[in-house]
């Protein structure tokens, strides 16, 4: 939606809580000119939670404000980052919203002009959404994690846990005294990393590994994706598990 800047100060008037969270510069459209952009939320009082939070883009050549709303947007902490994910050369946005839940999940989007229009290139529901998993404890101290998207499995070791988690969990000889499911959560961290040094970043996305229950951390799943003309496509997919004390 386009407005003019006194759109936006009237807007800004009339609510004394809309405020600029964060702010970048960066050629967003491509066209050689520096652009403004903003994320704009309501203050709640006396606390750091964020609603009705915005991206706002200032066209440095035509000077005309773009506000861009956001499914989700509510939550705390939310940021911006600018950088070529498309090789499009011009910047793409990517902004990270907490949730505040307690699997540590966040709200992630990236916008990027494409074919003269400002689109939505990744979020985190549809992430969600098709990385789907299945946690289960085996015999000998192990936990196998399927990743249904890759068709991948892997086997994490449970032996680095001290001795009263495993004998809550396991007999003498090392056999499930009852069947366990964990879980996958969903999103908790997407980070911008520029593997090949090409400047184009990839995204590197986070999802917390559950056991029993959500405080129980096993790992990580971590899925690099790549932009592949047409999507954020996934190039390699790790576990990476926690270490014990020597």
């Amino acid at each position: 939606m386009q407005l003019n800047l006194q759109t936006v100060l009237s807007r800004q008037m009339n609510s004394s809580r809309t405020v600029i969270v964060t702010s970048k510069q960066g050629d967003i459209d491509g066209d050689g000119t520096k652009d403004n952009v903003f994320l704009t939320a309501n203050k709640t009082p006396d606390s750091p939670f964020w609603r009705n939070i915005t991206l706002v883009i200032r066209n440095g050549r035509t000077k005309q404000y773009e506000e861009v709303p956001m499914k989700n947007n509510a939550g705390y902490n939310p940021t911006l980052f600018l950088g070529d994910f498309t090789g499009n050369e011009g910047d793409d946005i990517l902004v990270v919203i907490d949730t505040g839940g307690s699997g540590g999940t966040i709200y992630a989007y990236v916008f990027s002009y494409l074919n003269g229009q400002l689109m939505i290139i990744f979020n985190s529901d549809s992430f969600n959404e098709s990385f789907q998993y299945d946690v289960h404890y085996e015999n000998q101290y192990k936990v196998k994690v399927n990743s249904h998207y890759l068709k991948k499995r892997y086997i994490l070791d449970l032996t680095y846990k001290d001795q009263e988690y495993l004998s809550e969990i396991y007999n003498k000889d090392g056999i499930l005294k009852a069947p366990i499911e964990g879980w996958v959560n969903p999103l908790s961290g997407l980070y911008p990393v520029d593997f090949n040094r090409d400047g184009i970043y990839e995204l590197e996305a986070y999802q917390r590994i559950a056991g029993r229950y959500n405080a129980d951390s096993l790992g990580f799943v971590q899925t690099v994706l790549k932009w592949n003309g047409k999507a954020f496509a996934p190039g390699r997919q790790n576990v990476a598990i926690f270490g014990e004390e020597i």
